[in-house]
């Protein structure tokens, strides 16, 4: 598999809003051990939509791996043109940050925000683009990633396609095993 596709919770959904949260430490070593095995196995893109939490911290572990994996690449796919133009300067200065590093950026819908079947069409584009999901969500805890999921399970029992799903527990077990989280 070439491509995948990382998403989950955003950052409020888990509550983190500081940079420093050690939440995200935890949600960064799992996202890498997860993105450095698919590499062994030939993966070479990335794609994340851009949203605020697991979307752009992988966005921030690929850049960080493209330092030991020179054939990795992030594409980044919008759902929409000026997406995260909204954000608080902070946020759109992570996000502008992210861009200019990635190999790919580019807006499913090149209008602003119309309309909800911009996402739809978004997840839709994303899921037939790619051979596999890396997706930090736990069906106990629901967020707006259940969407993505639903729409990818159901996108998975007519084609060939790898929902790797990271929950709570594992989280939890890796903020266990590792002292250096």
């Amino acid at each position: 598999m070439q491509t995948m596709v990382v998403s989950g919770y955003r950052s409020f959904e888990l509550g983190v809003f500081q940079e420093k949260d050690p939440k995200i430490k935890v949600i960064k070593k799992v996202l890498k051990t997860t993105i450095q095995q698919y590499i062994e196995e030939g993966l070479e893109w990335i794609l994340i939509g851009g949203n605020l939490g697991v979307e752009v911290w992988a966005g921030q572990v690929v850049i960080e791996l493209q330092k030991e994996y020179s054939e990795l690449k992030l594409g980044i796919i919008f759902p929409f043109e000026e997406f995260g133009n909204n954000w608080n300067e902070t946020n759109q200065q992570v996000l502008t940050e992210l861009k200019t590093q990635a190999n790919y950026v580019n807006a499913v819908s090149h209008h602003p925000y119309q309309h909800p079947g911009q996402l739809k069409n978004h997840s839709h584009f994303l899921l037939t683009h790619a051979g596999g999901l890396i997706l930090v969500y736990d069906d106990e805890y629901p967020g707006k990633t259940q969407f993505l999921l639903k729409e990818a399970q159901e996108y998975a029992t007519e084609n060939a396609f790898i929902i790797h799903q990271v929950t709570m527990d594992d989280l939890q077990n890796t903020f266990f095993e590792d002292d250096s989280v």
